[in-house]
């Protein structure tokens, strides 16, 4: 009986290694993998690199990146690298205008890294003269090739605009977006926020809107687009799919 159990007691020993020792080498393999994943992209964009942009070049990429973050499939980067590696230069791809809402978070929904792309936020995704320079200053002055003015759907701006809210500043905010209610002035549905569809199409609206703000307002882009140097699109955020659908095309 004890010679049994010895036998016994020896090979839950046993087993016991080979378990700690496999779990051990997955664990090691798992850390390895991690690790490499992790360093997959330390690397920024430089001058030569945007330089061999054209606008077509970075809407591709854009695509490809919010298809990939549709996926959950979003780039590993080392972004202590990044930061590092972009401290004494950036060379960004573009600059998007976005709305400030917090479900909305450019860099990821484009799979984009550190120095990949300006960023300008503001409720409604409206141009005033401050966003005008910025612009101005990521496409003339540090060499970005496309400004993307990227709406979404349940914008809670445009939602505020369709409703007439007015409140202390809020009220002059939604002056900049109310021209985008004006093509539907004949529209006979219901003209509030409870209209998804009516929404929606001020959202669209409201991004036309600022593309033509923007071409107005600054000879300086406008000429860069003429020239084929930039493109100036639009697109709106669907937050249920994830999907960033372009307009026009």
């Amino acid at each position: 009986m004890k010679k049994n159990f010895n036998i016994f007691a020896t090979l839950i020993v046993i087993v016991g290694i080979f378990s700690c020792t496999n779990q051990s080498n997955e664990k090691q393999a798992d850390n390895e993998s991690y690790n490499n994943t992790q360093l997959l992209v330390e690397k920024v964009l430089t001058a030569d690199d945007q330089a061999a942009l054209t606008p077509d070049k970075v809407i591709n990429t854009l695509k490809g990146g919010n298809q990939r973050f549709m996926n959950n499939n979003i780039t590993a980067r080392n972004l202590s690298s990044q930061v590092r590696n972009s401290t004494h230069g950036q060379y960004p791809e573009a600059i998007i205008l976005s709305c400030i809402d917090s479900r909305v978070p450019v860099e990821y929904i484009f799979d984009r890294g550190i120095g990949d792309l300006f960023v300008a936020r503001v409720a409604g995704n409206f141009v005033n003269e401050d966003i005008l320079g910025s612009m101005e200053y990521a496409c003339k002055v540090a060499g970005s090739k496309l400004i993307l003015v990227l709406g979404h759907e349940h914008c809670g701006a445009v939602k505020a605009a369709v409703d007439n809210v007015e409140l202390g500043n809020i009220t002059a905010m939604l002056a900049k977006i109310k021209p985008a209610l004006e093509p539907f002035s004949e529209y006979q549905g219901d003209k509030t926020s409870k209209n998804e569809d009516f929404v929606h199409m001020v959202c669209e609206s409201n991004v036309n809107n600022t593309i033509k703000e923007i071409r107005i307002k600054s000879p300086i882009l406008k000429e860069m687009e003429d020239d084929n140097e930039i493109k100036i699109i639009g697109a709106v955020y669907d937050m249920t799919t994830g999907e960033v659908v372009f307009l026009d095309e």
